[in-house]
């Protein structure tokens, strides 16, 4: 695999990371994104790109993987699926511990079993469970102490 750029998110990139995003999201969670695209991109342009600290990955000017973070939580955590499995979500976490105030907070999906062993692999524990999700599906609260 070639070099894995991690850059700051520039809203050049913003159909690709939705696109990426949403793919991620249906096959981890099984169900159609309730946002239409527009309002996605919107949302990541106005409302989540303002709050927290976004990165993409990039290869070859293809962005593979999202993370959206601040220093006790991490809000969004995406990798294209067709390089899951590769180490990109490994580095995006990562430069997520190291900007924390040494704790971080996450949901994920009851069903994105994946995501509970990546999560639980990297020192991630469940604190809580929560239903208030817009997709109406349990998730989990985790959290990760340095």
């Amino acid at each position: 695999m070639s070099t894995i750029n991690v850059i700051s998110y520039n809203s050049n990139y913003a159909e690709q990371s939705v696109e990426m995003w949403r793919n991620s999201k249906e096959k981890a969670i099984g169900q159609k994104e309730i946002h239409s695209f527009e309002n996605h991109v919107e949302y990541l342009n106005h409302i989540l790109y303002p709050q927290y600290r976004v990165e993409l990955a990039v290869l070859n000017q293809q962005v593979v993987g999202l993370i959206a973070y601040n220093d006790c939580e991490i809000s969004q955590l995406y990798i294209h699926v067709d390089y899951q499995g590769q180490g990109i979500g490994v580095i995006l976490l990562e430069r997520a511990k190291e900007q924390s105030s040494g704790k971080l907070t996450l949901y994920t999906f009851d069903v994105n079993k994946n995501a509970q062993k990546f999560y639980e692999k990297h020192g991630f524990r469940i604190i809580g469970r929560n239903h208030d999700n817009e997709e109406g599906l349990p998730d989990i609260l985790y959290e990760w102490v340095r």
